[in-house]
């Protein structure tokens, strides 16, 4: 069996119970047709950079699978009647990504960076030294007369 990675994009307008209930449906569909789905991620209602059906936001959920073309196939053929369903991509892979996928770690290491800015740290660098007095500065919107 082939290994792919699948991502939807479902209507912001539906609920999170309605995208796993979808998410349900299509590993269903995988089921019977002889494969497994190995990992679902669902990466929640993310901004997309241009509109797409008129959308600007959107459910993202991703699927990794082993499977049969055929089964595949059906799923998508699936998706592609919901009206829920804005976009999809479905990638064949030599093999499936252990742990994480890169959203998902992108999200950890942004609460990390935070922590990191949010305690004080302390400066090895000395004061700086005052600035130099420069004098009065000189007057360019009078009128010379």
């Amino acid at each position: 069996m082939a290994l792919y990675e699948h991502v939807y994009l479902a209507r912001q307008d539906v609920t999170a119970q309605q995208v796993e209930a979808m998410t349900e449906q299509m590993k269903a569909t995988i089921v019977a047709g002889g494969g497994q789905v190995t990992k679902v991620e669902y990466w929640g209602v993310k901004s997309l950079a241009f509109r797409i059906k008129k959308n600007r936001k959107a459910h993202m959920t991703l699927l990794n699978i082993d499977a049969p073309a055929a089964a595949v196939a059906e799923m998508e053929r699936q998706m592609n009647i919901s009206e829920d369903v804005i976009r999809l991509i479905t990638l064949k892979v030599d093999e499936l990504e252990e742990g994480p996928s890169a959203m998902l770690r992108k999200r950890d290491d942004t609460e990390e960076r935070t922590e990191r800015f949010d305690r004080p740290e302390r400066s090895d660098r000395a004061p700086r030294a005052p600035r130099p007095n420069r004098g009065p500065r000189p007057d360019y919107n009078a009128s010379e007369a």
